[in-house]
């Protein structure tokens, strides 16, 4: 019997082969994983969103990203490509490349079927550890679903089910956005 080990590579290792790449690479604790594409919902929903945020944010000291913007949560542990990640304030980088964000306020996820264990849970729980994460959002792509979960001044996570008819609120940057908006375009 043979032993194959993984190769692990070292976070520089990683950002070398992933800026080279014409795939989009998760990185943890050693290893790549390579990110699936997006359906036309998912696609579709991302884009509502970066509209109506683009529109609120161009006069403010705000700034949204796509999933092409990495976010690292740990300096040895995760970097990923969440579907949005915006802040308000200084961006902080991790170097002169500006491609890898350390400092978001406000994650959101579209779920998939194949990534929502994942968005929800292990997830998840790497990125409250990111102490500017204010508020993870996460939206279906299946059915017409927001779920918000906002860090309270006490590091607890409050978990708020948005009805249909509500309106959305991004406390972190100021910003609201209807489910109208966010599901424009969606036919379930």
């Amino acid at each position: 019997m043979t032993n194959l080990a993984k190769k692990m590579i070292t976070v520089t290792e990683y950002l070398a082969l992933e800026r080279n790449s014409k795939e989009k690479h998760e990185f943890y604790k050693g290893e790549m994983f390579a990110m699936a594409g997006a359906k036309k919902r998912h696609n579709q929903i991302v884009f509502n969103i970066i509209g109506q945020l683009y529109n609120q944010l161009k006069d403010k000291p705000c700034i949204a990203f796509g999933s092409d913007m990495k976010v690292r949560v740990k300096p040895d542990g995760l970097f990923t490509y969440p579907d949005i990640s915006a802040l308000c304030g200084d961006e902080k980088y991790l170097d002169e490349n500006e491609d890898v964000l350390l400092n978001p306020s406000l994650i959101i996820e579209v779920l998939s079927e194949s990534t929502e264990n994942y968005d929800r849970g292990k997830k998840f729980v790497l990125y409250r550890e990111l102490e500017s994460l204010r508020e993870y959002v996460l939206i279906s792509s299946d059915y017409k679903k927001v779920e918000i979960f906002k860090r309270t001044q006490s590091n607890q996570w409050l978990l708020s089910d948005i009805i249909e008819n509500e309106l959305i609120h991004f406390e972190s940057i100021h910003c609201s956005i209807s489910f109208e908006e966010i599901y424009n375009k969606i036919q379930f």
